[in-house]
């Protein structure tokens, strides 16, 4: 859907105005917010120099049988990502990146490189794919409804408040599955890096017709400090311009599962651990030196940039994330800047299977109706482009594929 961008630019300038009409002094609040932020941000550049370890880690061993302890879970929240250690067995990982290299050569995708560039990031270059829009390869199928997953999930979104008035926002033991695709850089490459970003949205987080701005009612407010990234109410409610590759769902966590060995140099994920940072980016949207018609670089169809001209003080703490191994994964609240290394410097091949955590809710749930017929026609997933390399593919995942588990994630059987 092409977005008039004359239209946008009255539709930013009115609600400027609207929300100038509340008589909050955004100003102050920014300023407020923007110390104390800085001193999260201090000391994530001060830990990340020195060589500590700044993004969390737990067993998944010690996570399935004690869950989170609580110094553990004000941690996670406040860093807003973690590293699960051996969710899956390393073999099994391994076994799983032959599959999936197999699977991508048969059904034919290096014939149509083209094909398979993603547009969503206007910074993606172009070359060898490097991010494969492949769907339902078993070992992905395998992946999303094992077991350990939905342990991890199921600790993962017990995080948020999701109960408000006696009423859940969302399941926390229930999950739907989010089909996504698969990573696989090449030693030497430099064209997949991604500038720091955040999905899920962009200018509609400003836009009241998108129910973004209830999320952000304290900070509307004035009361910065009652900001809560994991309070789930009104999540729940939002919709997004459509575009491919934008998500379109709930996700309490974005997250995957490293089928290589990788780490700093590698070509791998970078995050601002830091999970306020979305709220203070709202708020210095709204600063009197943002021209009246801009969002700090906000684009619709686009992941939402942090770039250096509005964001440099928070884009100081970016950190690669530490060294992986087959069968680790890695967690990011969906509201975390994060990014993929320039270059992969390193030796072998930086794969991964991209799987996040979107529990049980009417929003999730009517997706995945869409994507159960995706799914059983071999089609690419509903929020991305059509590109369909499955489609007459024997060999890709389907129904009988399927654990009593993974029907009921992927909406063929009720819970």
């Amino acid at each position: 859907m092409e977005t008039d961008t004359l239209d946008l630019s009255r539709q930013i300038r009115a609600q400027k105005a609207r929300l100038a009409d509340l008589g909050v002094d955004f100003t102050a609040a920014f300023r407020d917010f923007s110390a104390s932020l800085k001193e999260e941000i201090d000391e994530i550049i001060a830990l990340r120099d020195r060589g500590e370890a700044v993004i969390p880690e737990i067993e998944f061993d010690a996570l399935a049988r004690d869950g989170f302890g609580e110094a553990e879970r004000r941690l996670i929240r406040r860093r807003g990502c973690l590293v699960v250690r051996n969710t899956f067995p390393q073999a099994l990982a391994e076994d799983w990146n032959r599959q999936v290299g197999e699977y991508i050569e048969a059904v034919g995708y290096y014939e149509n490189p083209e094909k398979g560039l993603d547009k969503y990031f206007s910074s993606l270059q172009s070359g060898k794919p490097q991010i494969f829009s492949v769907y339902w390869s078993k070992p992905q199928v395998q992946a999303r409804q094992h077991e350990n997953l939905a342990r991890v999930r199921r600790a993962l979104n017990r995080l948020w408040r999701y109960e408000h008035d006696g009423a859940q926002v969302f399941d926390p033991d229930r999950e739907c599955t989010y089909a996504d695709r698969v990573r696989r850089r090449e030693p030497g490459d430099d064209s997949l890096g991604l500038q720091p970003h955040i999905d899920g949205g962009a200018v509609e987080r400003w836009l009241e017709s998108y129910g973004y701005q209830p999320i952000f009612r304290h900070l509307l407010g004035g009361d910065w400090e009652k900001y809560d990234p994991f309070d789930a109410r009104h999540r729940t409610a939002t919709s997004q311009i459509e575009s491919p590759a934008v998500c379109s769902i709930f996700r309490t966590f974005q997250g995957w599962t490293a089928l290589t060995r990788q780490g700093p140099g590698d070509g791998t994920l970078q995050l601002i651990p830091s999970a306020r940072v979305l709220g203070w980016m709202f708020l210095r949207a709204l600063q009197p030196d943002v021209p009246a018609d801009e969002l700090c670089g906000a684009q619709p169809g686009r992941a939402l940039s942090c770039n250096p001209q509005w964001h440099q003080m928070v884009l100081d703490g970016l950190c690669t994330i530490p060294q992986m191994n087959p069968g680790d994964s890695v967690w990011w609240h969906a509201d975390l800047v994060h990014a993929v290394e320039d270059e992969h410097r390193g030796k072998g091949y930086s794969n991964v299977i991209y799987i996040g955590a979107a529990p049980w809710c009417e929003k999730n749930a009517s997706f995945l109706e869409k994507q159960a017929r995706c799914f059983i026609a071999g089609e690419s997933a509903p929020d991305f482009a059509a590109e369909n390399y499955e489609v007459d593919f024997a060999g890709r995942a389907g129904p009988a594929d399927l654990t009593p588990l993974g029907k009921k994630q992927m909406g063929l059987e009720a819970w």
